[in-house]
């Protein structure tokens, strides 16, 4: 939670609660009213979410009143003592906000370790299957369908149709749902393909089994997690040569 909003939120603090102090809250008639109760009501909104993000406790009386006592410039605590306040209940936030960075960290951490593990092993056994060959930097890949067009330089631009899984076959991205093809610098990937794909000539359809090395590494998208090997079913339909400078 940002220091401004609470400190802003709190020093207006919930113009929403105004209410008659009657069973029933008083319902706005004329435009005057209206306008008041909107800010009120707004301002209570986003101050009321800072508030249960943060955990922070309050009495909407109290609240209530210092929005009151504010208005009519009558605050009944100095200066001094609200800063002092704001400043315990900013570090309170932002201890809490630590904690919880912390174990974050901690649980991608576990998280990690564990689909290291787990893609190491994957590896190991794909490598002795039948087909499958590995390079020197510990990519793998199967031959399907072999092209007999050119294979890509790095600095070329191609166009494939892909689909990509984790090991455990959660399908995580594919052009071919989309309907059409991915278009991109070879040099501008994941190092899995832009090896890989320089060792396909056009036409190919080839099966890229990457080590997290090779792909996203610990710093992987949410749809993919840290430490994960990655599955491609990849189909090189055209390169596009990079263009050359006079």
């Amino acid at each position: 939670m940002k220091k401004t909003a609470l400190t802003a939120g709190l020093a207006i603090a919930l113009a929403g609660p105004l209410m008659a102090e009657a069973d029933k809250p008083a319902v706005p008639k004329d435009e005057k009213e209206k306008i008041s109760y909107t800010i009120g009501a707004n301002i209570g909104s986003g101050v009321g979410a800072d508030l249960k993000q943060s955990g922070i406790d309050v009495s909407n009386e109290f609240l209530a009143q210092g929005v009151r006592d504010a208005l009519e410039g009558k605050i009944v605590l100095s200066e001094e003592e609200r800063t002092k306040v704001m400043t315990g209940v900013m570090q309170k936030v932002q201890a809490q906000a630590e904690a919880q960075q912390r174990e974050a960290v901690a649980e991608m951490q576990k998280k990690g370790a564990g689909n290291k593990t787990a893609s190491d092993k994957f590896l190991e056994e794909n490598k002795g299957k039948e087909g499958v060959k590995t390079t020197a930097s510990g990519l793998q890949y199967k031959e399907g369908t072999t092209g007999k067009g050119p294979k890509p330089k790095a600095e070329d631009t191609v166009v494939v149709h892909y689909k990509g899984t984790l090991i455990d076959g959660t399908e995580f991205d594919s052009s071919i749902k989309r309907g059409e093809p991915a278009t991109f610098p070879l040099n501008q990937v994941i190092p899995g393909w832009t090896e890989g794909l320089q060792l396909m000539p056009v036409g190919s359809k080839w099966t890229l089994y990457v080590p997290p090395a090779l792909a996203y590494g610990e710093n992987a998208p949410p749809s993919i997690g840290p430490n994960q090997a990655l599955i491609f079913d990849v189909e090189l339909l055209e390169i596009k040569p990079s263009e050359k400078k006079d």
